[in-house]
């Protein structure tokens, strides 16, 4: 292991190596989000992150199922504040934070394809619960415009899902503080032929 990683990200390295192999001829089988293995995978985007960006105080993510959030939390385990971002129409972690447990949500919207599961990953949940600050929703006519602007501003491509975290930024439901270093994280070009104009 690096020195410096977070310990819930060595409890799932735990349990991904107590889990060993399955199925024939040693293939693990994989989930989209709810499994340690895809926990640590998403986790590395932590570390990538971190080197590429270091110092930053404040992470933004888009949230579907939680694999992609709640390995970068573990990862970061506080050290940088992690901020949750939903489609209105499809709030899965909300819904968690407010009930305490993962439950059946929402699903619907411009971002369905990608951000719509009925509910959280078991796995995820707990460290979601230590270490993401907020969940912040956001709508869909602001995940158009943030999709306009990646692609007018920077030629980057991303599905509604993937533009998400960026539309809490410019929409302003995520307000930095004075001085504050943001990061969001755009992901996701599984699009074709897309129209801004809508």
């Amino acid at each position: 292991m690096l020195p410096g990683i977070a310990q819930p990200f060595q409890d799932l390295q735990a349990t991904l190596v107590g889990e060993g192999a399955q199925g024939d001829g040693g293939a693990l089988a994989v989930h989209a989000y709810d499994q340690a293995e895809t926990l640590l995978g998403q986790g590395s985007v932590g570390l990538e992150l971190e080197q590429d960006a270091p110092g930053i105080d404040t992470l933004l993510v888009a949230v579907g199922g939680g694999g992609l959030i709640g390995g970068i939390a573990a990862w970061f385990a506080g050290r940088t504040r992690i901020v949750a971002v939903e489609p209105e129409q499809s709030p899965t972690l909300h819904a968690a934070f407010d009930a305490g447990a993962p439950v059946d949500a929402p699903a619907g919207g411009l971002a369905a394809d990608s951000l719509a599961p009925r509910r959280v990953g078991e796995l995820m949940f707990p460290i979601a619960r230590a270490h993401v600050e907020r969940v912040v929703l956001v709508s869909d006519d602001a995940i158009r415009q943030a999709q306009a602007a990646l692609w007018s501003h920077l030629r980057l491509v991303a599905e509604p899902g993937g533009a998400a975290a960026f539309a809490a930024l410019l929409s302003g439901r995520y307000r930095p503080s004075p001085g504050e270093r943001v990061a969001v994280l755009v992901c996701g070009a599984n699009t074709t032929a897309v129209n801004f104009d809508g």
